[in-house]
């Protein structure tokens, strides 16, 4: 049986960490999709620019990414970009800094994001047709115009499973920020479940968070997609 008021938000129940490492969750998620969307945005440009140097340096970057498990990817950015930062700033005869674990792990989840994000919104901006760029520069449009007024508009319907897909992953991600002992929901329930001995009681319960988190985060993407599918022609066979 479950002992409930292990899950109390005063002591010696343990609620209390669990959502303050949830916030953190919450907060690593989405400041790391954040920054991938704007490593996706100027990824996706570069990528589309026609630059060969650009685009090459994009091509490796994905691929690394993409190739490498993220896990190992954490690590490395997380203890070697950390270690970078002061020995540049060494260099530069500066002293060094205690990088803050929240912003290292965001950074991180950015820079792993990014990669997904490029490709996606760069499929996305493929698939807009091309005829409507023209017909925007027939009227005069300005490049920023076009890019406002027709390129985002048409992306959107087909960028948003993609990056919908992106943000769940980045929820799921923040877990594995513990293995650098980052005290985000992960944690937070390893060091509930290993105190108390209650380890289905914690795990199942950080796992209804997560499905929690999941099931909103759904239903705020269907009223997005929705939205910006307004006026869409969906032909079916």
């Amino acid at each position: 049986m479950f002992d409930i008021s292990l899950l109390s938000l005063t002591p010696p129940g343990w609620g209390a960490t669990l959502l303050g490492g949830f916030a953190n969750s919450l907060m690593l998620a989405s400041g790391g999709y954040a920054i991938g969307l704007v490593i996706g945005v100027a990824g996706s440009a570069g990528k589309l620019s026609g630059n060969a140097f650009v685009g090459g340096l994009l091509d490796t970057y994905t691929t690394v990414v993409r190739a490498v498990p993220e896990l190992i990817l954490i690590l490395f950015l997380y203890y070697a970009g950390t270690d970078a930062i002061n020995q540049l700033l060494a260099v530069l005869n500066m002293p060094p800094v205690d990088v803050s674990g929240l912003a290292a792990g965001i950074v991180v989840i950015g820079v792993v994001q990014g990669a997904y994000s490029i490709e996606v919104l760069r499929a996305a901006i493929l698939s807009v047709p091309h005829g409507q760029i023209e017909a925007a520069k027939a009227y005069g449009m300005s490049p920023v115009q076009i890019l406002w007024r027709i390129t985002l508009p048409a992306m959107l319907p087909f960028a948003i499973p993609g990056l919908s897909n992106l943000w769940l992953i980045a929820i799921k991600d923040t877990a594995l920020l513990a293995v650098v002992g980052f005290g985000e929901l992960t944690l937070a329930t390893r060091q509930a479940a290993g105190t108390t001995k209650d380890y289905l009681l914690f795990f199942s319960a950080a796992a209804a968070m997560y499905l929690a988190l999941t099931l909103i985060s759904n239903f705020v993407i269907k009223l997005v997609e929705h939205r910006a599918s307004r006026g869409l022609v969906v032909i079916r066979a």
